[in-house]
């Protein structure tokens, strides 16, 4: 075998079932011949955004694998590897690379000097014989650590050569998961238990850990209530008493609330980043701050205590030290934390009410994620947002029950993510009824990956708010908009999907909106993918520029 086939044999031998691709790699064809299944997507960024998805919906022992060609499709990956670092998801990216004397000349493209900011782990092939020592580091880092991008730039010369497969000694690495110091869990309980109004806030990595059932433990004990970062959101169930909710730059009354007026802040899996597409923190907290990556504790935040290690084994000796203190009862049912919730939950729903139920046409934004929260089954079903005004709409108001039941995404914000996200979730979640939210400005930049869906057989719903022009910034540019009509577009979006091979559904009233989603999930059951085009408002999320 050569070295190409060498590294299919590598990613069989791990388990890898699928690979996202555009458009041409010799490694295709190496991992067909082995049983792996090559996805051609439209574009690369897509490839990488569907390998994100499959990984952000996965637990951290199975990773979305993306494979381009050198030169042009390394660089139009770009996109894909920059969200995917900014959320810390462990992807492994394997480009073409050009021969080995050609590296480094100009203007030939280097994947692993190009992006080297942006990814946990990045390695060139110079040798046939370093393939098993690379492949090992490479999933090292993957299943380890911080997540994030891993890239293997295949140069090209070198995987042709002929190698010994047994002679490159491939060792599978296993996880070695890190906790915090008994030292440090005693001082974090101590603020904890000391806290006038503590909040525990939740980030992706509580996920990634499959830390859930742990955090439900810790909350209960203490009768702390739980704040979901948007990475984080379907970390805890967001019909649970303690739940305040979860937040983008939009968030829930109660959550507000409680991030405003509490002195301790213990946040479990979050590399707490201050983010324009995030709550942020007011000054003078007592912050406990837990996270596998230990550069990120005292970067944007003061911090206390720091409990730096894998989220799941942090809460379980937090949880143990607890339980020592208070016994296996705890504050459980001593405090008025639920009932405080509650009556916060109430006046902020109260006040949205009317938009959460309007009859209007063309429909409130908010009408329709009312009716997509009480339509679906959520044990059943992965929803995302796209970004914009549809991210800042739905994330307080779609109720999370479901570990993975939402992906929450957005420390930066790359338009048209939610198609190829969603059809990556489906791949990991083929049961599950897969939904993306997006508008029409998102359209634009992923919408010909319904025809991958359709096309590869992986039927996912995207339900489109097509209201005419970019919501997010309606007043931002008067004059343009006036004279060159600049924010304006234009589509039939349904009829677009049925040219792919897809199912297009036209919505244009409010009463049209629950049976289109229904029957949106038969087709999906059927192996039709859908798009359901929304007559919508404008309203989604106000901008800076309209208060």
């Amino acid at each position: 075998m050569n070295g190409t086939d060498a590294i299919a044999r590598i990613l069989a031998d791990e388990g890898v079932e699928w690979l996202a691709c555009y458009p041409n790699n010799p490694l295709i064809e190496s991992a067909a011949k082995l049983g792996i299944r090559p996805i051609a997507f439209r574009h690369e960024r897509g490839a990488i955004m569907a390998a994100d998805g499959y990984s952000r919906t996965s637990d951290r022992q199975r990773f979305g694998v993306a494979v381009v060609q050198s030169q042009a499709g390394a660089e139009n990956a770009l996109g894909g590897i920059a969200q995917a670092f900014a959320d810390n998801v462990p992807i492994l990216v394997l480009p073409g690379g050009v021969n080995l004397d050609q590296l480094g000349v100009r203007p030939n493209f280097s994947a692993v000097r190009a992006y080297g900011s942006m990814l946990r782990h990045g390695e060139t092939l110079y040798t046939p014989g370093q393939i098993g020592h690379v492949m090992r580091r490479a999933f090292h880092a993957l299943r380890n650590g911080q997540g994030g991008p891993v890239l293997v730039e295949l140069t090209g010369d070198v995987c042709a050569r002929e190698v010994d497969f047994d002679a490159l000694g491939y060792h599978s690495p296993r996880p070695a998961p890190q906790t915090a110091t008994p030292s440090a869990i005693e001082e974090a309980v101590d603020a904890l238990l000391a806290a006038r109004k503590p909040l525990i806030w939740s980030g992706g990595g509580v996920l990634f850990a499959r830390a859930t059932a742990a955090l439900r433990r810790l909350a209960e004990l203490t009768e702390i209530p739980v704040f979901c970062t948007m990475p984080g959101k379907s970390s805890f169930d967001e019909t649970h008493p303690l739940s305040l909710g979860a937040g983008s730059g939009a968030t829930t009354l109660p959550a507000f609330r409680w991030i405003q007026d509490c002195d301790v802040l213990l946040a479990l899996g979050s590399s707490l980043t201050r983010s324009p597409y995030g709550q942020p923190i007011p000054a003078g907290k007592t912050i406990i701050h837990n996270t596998d990556n230990p550069s990120e504790i005292n970067k944007d935040e003061p911090v206390s205590v720091a409990l730096p290690g894998d989220a799941r084994l942090v809460i379980e000796a937090l949880i143990e030290c607890i339980e020592d203190r208070l016994g296996p009862q705890g504050r459980k049912g001593k405090t008025d934390v639920a009932a405080e919730i509650a009556k916060l939950r109430e006046a902020w729903l109260a006040e949205w009410q009317p938009l959460l139920d309007s009859d209007a046409t063309p429909l409130s934004t908010y009408r329709v994620i009312r009716d997509i929260d009480r339509t679906l089954d959520k044990a059943n079903s992965i929803v995302t947002h796209d970004a914009g005004a549809p991210r800042d709409s739905i994330v307080p108001f779609y109720t999370a029950t479901t570990p993975h039941g939402y992906v929450g995404w957005g420390k930066t914000t790359h338009l048209g993510f939610g198609i190829p996200l969603m059809i990556g979730a489906k791949m990991a979640n083929p049961d599950k009824f897969c939904l993306n939210l997006m508008g029409d400005g998102a359209f634009g930049m992923s919408g010909l990956d319904l025809e991958t869906s359709a096309r590869a057989g992986i039927p996912i719903t995207t339900v489109l708010l097509n209201n005419g022009g970019m919501a997010t910034y309606p007043g931002g540019f008067p004059t343009a908009r006036e004279k060159f009509a600049f924010s304006s577009m234009q589509g039939d979006y349904a009829g677009i999907a049925r040219s792919m091979g897809a199912e297009g559904i036209t919505v244009t009233r409010p009463g049209e909106m629950v049976p289109a989603l229904e029957s949106a999930q038969r087709l999906n059951a059927d192996g039709k993918t859908v798009l359901i085009d929304v007559h919508s408002d404008m309203e989604g999320r106000r901008s800076r520029w309209d208060r």
